[in-house]
């Protein structure tokens, strides 16, 4: 009797569920669906708080730190502290004894036949690597004296670029800026293309026809020569990227959302709303534009990469952001430029995209699964 009330509940509780809530059980099975979402998250975050917690800016130069190799250790190396320190204080024409290094602060004791002028401490301000020269512990007779200088020791954990940029910060500047424009050309192709898609499929006819040779047309002109169009006619710009890739992603979104039309304004639920006398727009907002988001949803999570990857194109062809601002596949187009010299300029940016690359289609792929109408 317990058994057959159990039974007769879960069965209650599964007739109750929604197709949302079953779409998301079905979401959360697939491990690598889950995973993706995990990552893709983990990564926008990076990219919108991270260049603010990073203590390089993405467009600060540091000319002596030109093509720094990826590396734990702090720059400069405890190595080649001490020569620079000594080379630096040997212009003030004193004698240097025992040279240390304590953290971030040099000392090196110094004496000569005269007393010890103080102004020799410019010396070693004039360096890249040392700040804030003193003098402290200057004897009686200004004839011995120890010279402390703050070294700046910072650290590129992806190194640094041609110009001396940190290659980590500018990484998570292009993972912000890719993922925007990614996310801003499909949303744009998502409008442009669900409207004129269910507008088109509803109305049929001439009008079907019309609209949807003028797709056609569309599709004939050449993605790159637009591209340059608007480059020539209004400058590179962040807009103008996401703009050019909408304008031409939508047409797929259109046929896509009219075929799926075609099928629903058959419906018995749609023919009762024409009897009832819903208005067409009624009809397009109410029952057949919610019914094609299921395949609507995976497309765009295919279509945002798809996006990052033309911008990507774009970036490298010098059609892209402008520097100093960047993205992955302006920073990819620059790690080729230098791979044989300094190979990390490519390998954390194209790892970076391949990453978020993989996530976004395994997420489309567990997304198509989840709202497939034959696995409910």
């Amino acid at each position: 009797m317990t058994e057959t009330i159990s039974a007769h509940s879960e069965l209650d509780y599964r007739q109750s569920r929604s197709l949302g809530q079953d779409a998301w059980l079905r979401l959360r099975r697939n491990k690598a669906a889950v995973v993706s979402m995990i990552v893709l998250i983990a990564l926008a975050l990076t990219g919108i708080f991270g260049p603010m917690l990073s203590p390089h800016p993405y467009d600060r130069i540091y000319p002596q730190y030109v093509r720094a190799p990826a590396s734990f250790e702090a720059y400069p190396r405890a190595e080649n502290i001490t020569p620079a320190f000594e080379s630096a204080i040997e212009r003030g024409r004193v004698t240097i004894g025992e040279i240390t290094i304590e953290g971030q602060t040099a000392r090196a004791l110094i004496s000569n036949d005269e007393p010890i002028d103080d102004r020799i401490t410019r010396y070693v301000d004039r360096s890249d690597l040392f700040s804030n020269a003193r003098l402290e512990n200057l004897s009686a007779d200004g004839l011995s004296a120890e010279m402390v200088a703050d070294v700046q020791r910072l650290r590129f954990l992806f190194g640094t670029d041609a110009n001396g940029r940190d290659v980590l910060t500018r990484t998570m500047i292009g993972i912000r800026i890719s993922l925007a424009i990614g996310l801003l050309a499909s949303l744009m192709a998502l409008v442009l293309g669900v409207t004129y898609g269910a507008v088109a499929g509803y109305l049929g006819g001439r009008v079907d026809n019309v609209m949807m040779r003028f797709v056609d047309i569309l599709y004939s002109l050449p993605f790159i020569f637009f591209v340059i169009l608007l480059v020539v006619f209004f400058g590179r710009s962040f807009v103008l990227i996401f703009i050019a890739i909408g304008c031409t992603e939508w047409l797929d979104m259109a046929r896509i959302v009219r075929g799926q039309t075609l099928t629903i304004k058959r419906q018995e639920y749609v023919e009762a709303a024409q009897a009832m006398g819903v208005t067409s727009w009624g009809i397009l907002r109410r029952h057949v534009i919610p019914n094609t988001l299921g395949p609507v949803i995976v497309f765009v999570t295919l279509l945002v990469p798809k996006a990052i990857l033309l911008e990507s194109l774009l970036s490298f062809l010098g059609l892209g952001v402008q520097p100093p601002l960047t993205s992955l596949g302006l920073l990819i187009s620059d790690g080729a430029a230098n791979m044989r010299g300094a190979s990390w300029l490519l390998i954390y940016p194209a790892v970076t995209l391949t990453i978020i690359l993989f996530a976004l289609n395994f997420l489309g792929d567990g997304l198509r699964d989840a709202l497939d109408p034959k696995d409910r």
